[in-house]
């Protein structure tokens, strides 16, 4: 039990160093946030919320094993060398894809319901 309990901790440890010193992670945790407001404000269903919690934690975890990703390379290759570079990209575009899916997935669930309230607004 003990054991698990620190595993905890370090898995924390890390989530608070990319909370502090990776600024993309900072901008997808409010983007995040955002989006669950946003889910809250239309009151989306079941599905939906699936949908967006799935969004949200696909982009985080990218974004967190591109961090590794990137600490570990610079650990191993502190001087420019061109595998190393494309080893960062590749990370940085694995972000991408998440964060595309998630955008996506956003404006399928709230871009109706937006069109919607300014609809019967007008």
């Amino acid at each position: 039990m003990k054991r698990l309990v620190r595993s905890f901790g370090f898995a924390f440890k890390g989530l608070r160093y990319a909370t502090k010193t990776q600024p993309n992670f900072q901008i997808h945790l409010a983007a995040g946030t955002a989006a669950i407001a946003l889910g809250l404000c239309f009151r989306i269903s079941i599905n939906e919320w699936l949908w967006l919690a799935v969004s949200i934690a696909i982009v985080l975890i990218t974004e967190l094993l591109n961090t590794s990703l990137e600490t570990l390379t610079d650990l191993v290759s502190p001087t420019y060398n061109e595998k190393a570079g494309h080893t960062k990209d590749a990370g940085a575009a694995a972000v991408v894809i998440a964060a595309l899916f998630a955008l996506i997935t956003g404006a399928v669930i709230f871009l109706p319901k937006i069109i919607n309230l300014f609809w019967h607004a007008a």
